[in-house]
């Protein structure tokens, strides 16, 4: 759990709830403080005042997204209004609370951001290990990858490629080996989850 607030009273309140239910709790006092922290690869969570000096948080959850950093943020501000809350919500937040706000509303709220993220772990996970399984690709099997993967047969591939249609068939082969599939559709699948 991370915690960004200028706060310190808030902060403090804050991590001691967080604690009280076992999770590990980080407290940061501005945006520049938290973007140095470096963050293992779990499950976690932002909580993030709106209202910062310097850096916002709402300018903190634009910096995340370019650096494409998916981290769940529950935002929370004693001063907040429909646009601003609009353009968190629109931007990925998982929740926008109005101090003072109840310790159920940001549990609740920190669960779905903690189920979120563990998701997205995964799936990131998935999709950096297609993108390995690509990158061991030769030029030659990308370009047949791309090709079938349009839905052309081997004899097109081959006229395309001007190579022979065997020899498509054994960078098809390995190109399938390669990606660990065994069917044409599931190849597609992963082309095109990547």
């Amino acid at each position: 759990m991370y915690i960004v607030d200028d706060d310190a009273s808030m902060r403090e309140a804050l991590s001691s709830l967080m604690r009280a239910f076992e999770w590990q709790v980080r407290t940061f006092e501005t945006a520049a403080e938290f973007l140095a922290h470096a963050r293992p690869n779990l499950p976690a969570c932002l909580v993030l005042d709106v209202r910062l000096p310097v850096t916002s948080g709402l300018e903190l959850q634009r910096i995340l997204a370019q650096r494409g950093d998916a981290l769940p943020i529950v935002f929370m501000t004693g001063h907040g209004d429909v646009p601003m809350s609009v353009k968190a919500m629109k931007a990925g937040a998982v929740e926008f609370l109005l101090k003072p706000f109840s310790d159920v509303e940001l549990l609740d709220a920190i669960d779905l951001a903690l189920e979120r993220d563990a998701a997205g772990i995964g799936e990131r996970a998935e999709l950096d290990e297609i993108r390995q399984r690509m990158a061991s690709l030769s030029p030659r099997e990308h370009e047949v990858l791309a090709l079938v993967v349009e839905g052309m047969l081997n004899k097109q591939v081959a006229a395309r490629l001007d190579i022979a249609e065997d020899t498509v068939k054994v960078h098809r082969h390995n190109l399938m080996k390669k990606m660990g599939v065994r069917s044409l559709p599931d190849l597609v699948r992963l082309a095109e989850r990547v």
